[in-house]
């Protein structure tokens, strides 16, 4: 019979090696964030011009621009995804954590417009529709903070803590300007700048 002998300064050990870890590692995957970020900030400034008329279709057809926005970047999950599992590469506990934050943030998202599709359905009350779908550039951004300070929390990156910082302050400056076409160009604005550009220069940094 053997008996298991706990040893606590190794596990602190191993602990502090976890941490380093996750802080010298970069996160695979960036390029995801950089997509992201540029295909909906590309349908956010096609939702700015057909509002505003520089592009001649109705506002009932707003809806052209996001849905393809999100089969793009189906395909570019569907692409991008197998292709980081085939190639490896370090899988930290760090990686591994600021994947499942990532990727629980786009499912939330998903979640989010399923109940208000759901909701749509349920109301009738097209004034509180209005006021519900114009909170959504807010909400979204909410979501992006929380992903960036997880991600900044595993890097050690007080870089990365400014771009959540920066996305919980973009969520109720969007909102100010609820109801109007120029929301739509402010969200596109927090897109590349809060999600492509950081996604861009991750990606770059990781293959450096």
């Amino acid at each position: 019979m053997t008996e298991k002998i706990e040893d606590p300064a190794a596990d602190i050990a191993w602990m502090r090696r976890l941490a380093e870890e996750g802080a010298q590692v970069p996160m695979q995957g960036n390029s995801l964030l950089m997509f992201g970020g540029l295909l909906y900030g590309l349908a956010s400034l096609f939702h700015w011009a057909v509002v505003t008329g520089a592009v001649p279709l109705a506002e009932n057809q707003l809806w052209i621009g996001w849905v393809v926005a999100t089969v793009a970047y189906w395909i570019i999950l569907a692409v991008t995804i197998p292709r980081l599992r085939r190639n490896g590469g370090v899988a930290t506990t760090a990686n591994r954590a600021m994947g499942t934050a990532w990727s629980g943030m786009g499912w939330g998202i998903f979640a989010m417009f399923v109940a208000m599709a759901v909701l749509g359905w349920r109301l009738a009350d097209e004034a509180a529709l209005n006021a519900m779908f114009a909170l959504i550039p807010s909400i979204i951004m909410v979501f992006y903070g929380v992903g960036w300070a997880v991600h900044a929390t595993m890097q050690r990156s007080r870089g990365l803590w400014m771009l959540s910082l920066g996305s919980f302050a973009a969520a109720p400056l969007l909102a100010l300007f609820a109801g109007s076409a120029e929301q739509y160009l402010a969200y596109a604005a927090a897109l590349f700048l809060l999600m492509a550009l950081p996604g861009f220069l991750l990606m770059r940094a990781a293959r450096a």
